[in-house]
């Protein structure tokens, strides 16, 4: 922590740029929600706009003089709904009646997230997959979890991991996995700047820590699904 001191540094400046994460659980105040989104919005507009100042930018200019707002409503609306409980979608399961017994994969899940420790994007494919002890879920609502959980600042590992726990909560199942491939802006595009490589995380829950059953699922990724 800064002290304010000659010689003592900022707790930040002490990790540098080393990944640090906390738990599964997003670090959110118990007091969260206790504001609206419209005075959300108006706080945003307001830093946004000290902080394009203190930059020197000339928010008179036609050009970013409605950037503040834009932020602002970007923040709250879309790049971090997820943070609020009313958004999370209803994750309605149906009896498998048709007695399907193998591993459902939906491959290919778009994830754009935002890195927690620089407020940049994280952009990947999430690779989610469970084995039905009785329930299904709709297709749609694997990607609408996927979206929920990447719309909130996120370090990849909890994303997979939230995204496994929620799954298995609506199935009432252990047998859940999720993979995840993403690069992270705050590697490509600042630090050391390297454009290549990109970040795997995995989670794997119940019958999916079994090696074969593990293998399976991998070799499920392989496959070329690029349709015409």
């Amino acid at each position: 922590m800064f002290e304010g001191k000659k010689g003592m540094v900022h707790r930040t400046d002490e990790i540098g740029d080393d990944h640090v994460g906390s738990s599964a659980k997003t670090p959110l105040r118990a007091n969260a929600f206790d504001i609206s989104d419209q005075e959300k919005l108006e706080r945003i507009e307001k830093s946004v706009r000290d902080i394009l100042d203190t930059l020197g930018m000339d928010l008179e200019d036609d050009s970013i003089s409605g950037t503040p707002r834009r932020v602002a409503k970007a923040y709250v609306n879309e790049i971090f709904s997820g943070l609020n409980p009313k958004n999370k979608p209803k994750l309605s399961t149906f009896d498998n009646n048709y007695k399907y017994g193998e591993m459902l994969v939906e491959k290919n899940i778009t994830v754009y997230s935002t890195c927690e420790h620089h407020l940049l994007p994280i952009v990947g494919r999430a690779h989610v997959a469970y084995i039905s002890n009785g329930n299904v879920i709709g297709l749609s609502k694997m990607n609408r979890i996927v979206d929920y959980y990447a719309k909130r600042p996120q370090v990849q590992e909890r994303l997979t991991m939230q995204i496994v726990q929620a799954l298995q909560e609506a199935l009432g199942t252990k047998d859940v996995a999720c993979v995840i491939d993403a690069k992270h802006l705050c590697v490509n595009s600042r630090g050391v700047r390297d454009i290549v490589s990109s970040t795997v995380t995995s989670e794997f829950g119940g019958k999916f820590k079994n090696q074969n059953t593990k293998q399976e699922f991998l070799d499920y990724l392989k496959l070329d699904t690029d349709f015409e």
